[in-house]
């Protein structure tokens, strides 16, 4: 019985283990800059705010700043290592591309923050669509029902996205919610998806590790 505990992680094990950091990190992260940022709204504030403001007055405020900023970097660099690691666990392109761009997005996000204004939006845009694709294309390698619940995030969040674009935050169905509200729409189901994912291939491998002993 305690060989089981001197198995090598998997690199299926690697990856969810930095997916499932990636959500708890980036949630928890989220929430505390929030809550040491004065008069921050989840409705009128975007999800960006918390590390600067846009220009040309960009307002950055701390330690809040710091925090996010810091988890975005930390979480866009562990997406990126889990991209590798499902890839050598499953090796799917598709999934892979994905993921490492999402990974790259939210990396940006936090290197450039809103002050650096367009070069800030091409990132967050890319880890918003990415982040989506990757969990819509995630189902190619999930069981169910796992892959439906994928696709579903992945829709709901691309979804909310395109819906921004095409009609403008007044006109969205998700406009309602306000700005920071309709990013949480796009945000969040991905989380949920990085966290799910996460969870089933450690799991898995934690299955497989019982049977053998």
């Amino acid at each position: 019985m305690a060989d089981r505990f001197l198995i090598p992680m998997s690199c299926r094990t690697a990856a969810g283990a930095l997916l499932f950091s990636v959500g708890v990190i980036a949630l928890m992260g989220i929430v505390t800059a929030e809550t040491l940022y004065p008069g921050y709204s989840t409705a009128e504030n975007a999800i960006s705010d918390l590390g600067a403001t846009l220009p040309p007055d960009s307002i950055v405020v701390e330690p809040s700043a710091t925090i996010f900023n810091t988890t975005m970097i930390a979480s866009g660099i562990l997406v990126v290592a889990a991209a590798w690691c499902v890839h050598r666990a499953f090796r799917d392109r598709i999934v892979t591309f994905f993921l490492a761009l999402f990974g790259a997005g939210v990396l940006g996000v936090g290197i450039f923050p809103g002050y650096w204004g367009d070069v800030h939006g091409i990132f967050a845009l890319l880890a918003f669509s990415a982040g989506g694709l990757a969990a819509v294309a995630a189902y190619r390698v999930e069981p169910p029902p796992l892959r439906y619940f994928s696709v579903i995030l992945g829709a709901v969040s691309l979804s909310d996205l395109a819906l921004y674009f095409i009609m403008g935050l007044s006109a969205s169905p998700f406009g309602v919610f306000g700005l920071g509200g309709l990013e949480r729409w796009i945000a969040y189901p991905i989380l949920l998806w990085v966290t799910g994912f996460g969870g089933w291939l450690m799991g898995g491998e934690g299955k497989r590790i019982a049977e053998r002993s």
